[in-house]
Formats: structure tokens, sequence, C-alpha cells
């Protein structure tokens, strides 16, 4: 069996843990984004930086579709996905609220067959590679949807950057996700999430890091931000 199969029958939107406990969140999801606006803010500003108004776009975990609707305006058309039929079914309500009408939203994963190879010239990915079970294969994937030249935008939570006493209690709670209590949750630090997008074939532009509480600084919970650009003659 071909491993991009492999990986959709592993990583299929069925009704299982991960899927199960974004459907619990979607009610509350936009509260909780709303803690952060400043992260909000410079994602969505550095984002802009990259978009052309020809530009078909994919957002992968896409939540309750807000990112994609502010950015809607900036490109052809966005299509969001996320594995979470709740989060589908908000982001599209969003939509209508919102009167955007190039933006259209689907329960599916990255490995969903319906998506050709180059068939998109960004892929947004705010908020979703610390969770994923395997961010190699992911990563793979994404080069392979983008055309040539095209970029990956991408916001991640940076958790395994915090050394401290915090830093393991943080880890202590990633122990539910190791034996399938809680969706998988990577603490990454932010040299080895660079590493692993340079490896799948994508050269870094910009990155910023961005804390989670501006109060903090630097400490704790930080999200990096990353323009990458697919190589011409990658994968």
């Amino acid at each position: 069996m071909d491993t991009l199969k492999k990986k959709a029958r592993l990583d299929s939107p069925s009704m299982n843990i991960t899927t199960l406990f974004w459907d619990r969140n979607a009610k509350t999801y936009e509260q909780q984004e709303a803690r952060y606006p400043q992260m909000h803010a410079r994602n969505i500003e550095n984002a802009r930086k990259y978009l052309c108004a020809n530009d078909l776009v994919l957002d992968f975990g896409c939540a309750t579709g807000v990112k994609a609707l502010e950015l809607a305006d900036d490109v052809r058309e966005i299509q969001g996905i996320d594995i979470s039929p709740k989060m589908v079914a908000a982001a599209k309500r969003n939509a209508v609220e919102w009167k955007v009408h190039n933006v259209d939203f689907v329960q599916a994963t990255i490995f969903d067959q319906r998506f050709a190879e180059g068939a998109f010239d960004v892929l947004l990915a705010f908020g979703i590679l610390h969770l994923l079970k395997d961010l190699p294969q992911a990563l793979q994937r994404i080069n392979i949807l983008l055309k040539p030249g095209g970029w990956l935008i991408s916001s991640s939570a940076c958790m395994g950057q915090d050394d401290t006493i915090l830093g393991w209690i943080n880890r202590l709670l990633s122990i539910p996700a190791r034996i399938g209590l809680l969706p998988t949750l990577q603490f990454l630090k932010i040299p080895e999430l660079e590493a692993a997008i340079a490896r799948a074939g994508f050269a870094i532009v910009e990155t910023e890091t961005i804390p989670f509480n501006p109060a903090d600084g630097e400490q704790y919970v930080v999200g990096r931000f990353i323009a990458a650009q697919k190589e011409q003659s990658s994968l």
C-alpha cells in the first residue's frame, strides 16, 4: 500500500480521540483564541505579505475558519480543512455571517486524496504542526500539495523551548496524549521545527517568535511564525 494511503487511513477523520476532543472545543474555540490577540494579529499581518490576488490557498486545521475568512479578500480562493465536523460546521456558519463567498470548509485531513499534487499556491498551517503524530510525513505531504515556489505559512506552539519547572509540568501533561486519552501534542523546540521544515524541501524565508502572553516575553510557551518557500527542485 502506498505510504500516503497508509497515513490517510491512520489520520482519517473518523470519530477518534482527536476528533472528539476538537468537537467538544468547537463552541468555545474562538473565546480561547481571543485570549491571544497579539499573536492572532501578528500571524495575520505576517501571512498577508506572502499572499497574491490569484492564489489558491489550503488552510490546514482551519478550526472555526476565522483566519481564512480574514484573509479571503487577499486571495482568489481558500479551501479550509479540519478533522472536526463541529469546527467545520462553525466555520461554515461564520462564512455565511461574514458574507464571504470565496472560502469553503470541509472535514478532511491533509492526506485526503481529493487534493491533487501541486494544487495550491499557499498552505496555511496555524496552530496545527505541533499537534501532528508524524510531522515529517505531514510536511512531505504539504510539499507535494504545493506548486513549485509555493509557500508554507505556519505558526506553531513551541512548548519544548521552556526548560524550567513549568516545562517539566507540561511534559507530564503530555502523558495522557501518549496513551491515547488526549490528542497528540508535540513539545517542539524552534530549531527542531525549522530543521524539519528545511528537510521537507523548504527554504525558510522569515521567522518571528511571538509569546502567547506578551507579559512573559519569550519565556514559557511561545509561537513561532515561519514563512517557508517550496524549493523548485524539491521532493
